[in-house]
């Protein structure tokens, strides 16, 4: 969504570094460019003024001239501010202290707040709370049915009492505000302690939306009211949101199809003009791609500083710990990293999501932006696939994978040997990493250099390499003789002593108990 945005900014920095100290015209320079990238990105004029002037005051200021790095101070400045004008706080849902809590969804036609409604309902389920959907939309054609399918998606129950229309011919019969009234009261019966209550929409503000949705919140008296805004949709955003604050006084906003490839910058002017946060962004089609908006982490990925708070989060929500366990031990047991391993370990990371979204939330992705959009999901399907074609055994001894298995594990997974073959060799790159990192190794550091604490794998220190070189004889003839002389009794002594003997003696044959016709096998 905000693919440009970064880029722009990005751009903006880069001029900065290298500069030990900045100008006022410097800084007049940055601020202008700032300017300009928000005013592309479609953010809304009144927020672009006072951001930039937040922004300059405090780079003409002491904060920046005594900086030891101004670039970077100004970076630092800049992301405070996004996060200022993105809601400051994270906003989380007040919860009722007794009964259910109520959340009443609003906004135009198409923004996406059935959807939501099952993304809402399936995330709050995995906080541990027991929610259920309300069907008030009885106005636009298939709503009741589409709650249903998203409420079954998402395992929560929904209260449709009355099917609504079919199709934009009919009229429509039932009264939302009753069904409203009604799915409450059917929630605080049977215990469910959030009521997700989905309302009727227009493709644009008009009285009859905000009186239908105005009376809604009179009768069932909600807890939050959540303002749903397509983010894509310009700067109409800004309008909008206040026709809806000033209508159905909303407590919170949530960004749908953040995922959209849409300038949205007006969506992030909601925030900063309604004086509402931004509590939660949907960022995809799927029931779990939804999660709460962090500004903080939010300006970071715009600055393409990465948000690798929300990437841990993820992990630990879709992670089994047993299984991270099991690796560990086998980590610090220094065993082989198998296909089995490698099997369980792409298993655990499909569960996290899309692969373009996980990569996108690390530091620096904007700069290989171009790489991660050619990625192809589907890659890791093909390797699963071959990882599955092979026996238990091949799994676990990979080194007996020849080539007549390596033609029949393409057959099975509907690929090319050359396929097999790359992956085998990705596979050996990671088991010989996987082994220095057991062994206290640094892998790509000269010699193989060894962790602090971590003692060497496999013997002691090598000697002096001066003191492995071997001594040249002498120029003279006689006195080289010698010392070859010297040299061989040397040897026939240390002989003589790794079989007990004394040095000084001649070594027995007659001593040892061998068989008839061993000492040909002895040499001299």
């Amino acid at each position: 969504m905000f693919n440009s945005l970064s880029d722009r900014l990005s751009a903006t920095f880069q001029n900065l570094r290298g500069k030990g100290r900045l100008s006022e015209a410097d800084i007049d320079a940055t601020v202008r460019e700032i300017r300009r990238a928000l005013l592309d990105a479609d953010v809304a004029v009144p927020v672009v003024r006072e951001f930039t002037a937040h922004v300059k005051e405090r780079a003409l200021g002491a904060e920046v001239s005594e900086a030891l790095n101004p670039s970077q101070q100004i970076v630092k400045i800049v992301n405070e501010e996004l996060q200022n004008i993105l809601g400051g706080q994270t906003r989380r849902i007040n919860m009722a202290k007794t009964g259910p809590t109520i959340i009443m969804l609003a906004g135009l036609q198409g923004a996406g707040k059935t959807t939501l409604a099952g993304k809402l309902s399936h995330w709050l389920k995995k906080q541990g709370h027991t929610p259920m959907l309300v069907a008030s939309d009885l106005q636009r054609p298939n709503a009741v049915n589409q709650l249903q399918v998203v409420g079954s998606r998402a395992g929560v129950p929904v209260f449709a009492p009355h099917p609504g229309v079919n199709s934009e011919f009919e009229e429509v019969t039932g009264d939302p505000v009753q069904v409203a009234r009604d799915g409450v009261a059917e929630a605080r019966a049977k215990l469910h302690d959030v009521v997700i209550v989905d309302t009727a929409g227009r493709l644009g503000v008009d009285a009859e939306l905000m009186q239908q949705a105005r009376d809604i919140r009179d009768a069932i008296n909600p807890h939050e009211v959540l303002f749903v805004i397509d983010a894509m949709i310009g700067q109409d955003a800004v309008n909008t949101a206040n026709a809806f604050n000033e209508g159905v006084d909303f407590t919170g906003v949530v960004l749908s199809k953040l995922d959209g490839d849409a300038r949205g910058g007006a969506a992030l002017s909601v925030a900063s003009v309604t004086g509402k946060p931004i509590m939660f962004a949907s960022t995809g089609e799927n029931v779990t791609d939804f999660e709460q908006f962090h500004p903080d982490r939010m300006a970071s990925r715009i600055l393409d500083m990465g948000d690798v708070l929300s990437l841990i989060e993820q992990a630990e929500q879709t992670w089994d710990k047993a299984e991270a366990d099991r690796m560990a031990q086998k980590f610090a047991d220094r065993e082989d990293f198998t296909f089995e391993d490698f099997l369980a370990q792409m298993q655990q990371i499909r569960k996290m999501g899309s692969m373009k979204k996980l990569l996108m939330m690390m530091p620096g992705a904007a700069q290989m932006r171009q790489q991660l959009e050619q990625f192809d999901e589907k890659e890791i399907d093909r390797v699963e696939a071959i990882v599955r074609s092979m026996t238990p055994h091949e799994r676990v001894a990979p080194k007996i994978i020849n080539g007549s298995r390596r033609a029949r594990i393409a057959r099975g997974s509907g690929v090319t040997v050359s396929e097999v073959n790359q992956l085998m060799e990705r596979f050996a790159q990671a088991q010989k990493m996987m082994k220095k990192l057991a062994n206290g190794q640094m892998p790509g550091m000269p010699g193989g250099m060894q962790m602090p604490g971590m003692a060497a794998a496999g013997g002691s220190k090598k000697k002096n390499s001066k003191n492995n070189k071997k001594k040249k004889g002498s120029g003279n003839p006689a006195k080289r003789a010698q010392q070859e002389q010297a040299a061989q009794q040397k040897a026939q002594a240390a002989r003589g002593a790794s079989f007990g003997q004394q040095q000084n003696q001649d070594f027995d044959m007659s001593d040892m108990n061998l068989p008839k016709g061993f000492e040909k096998f002895l040499g001299n």
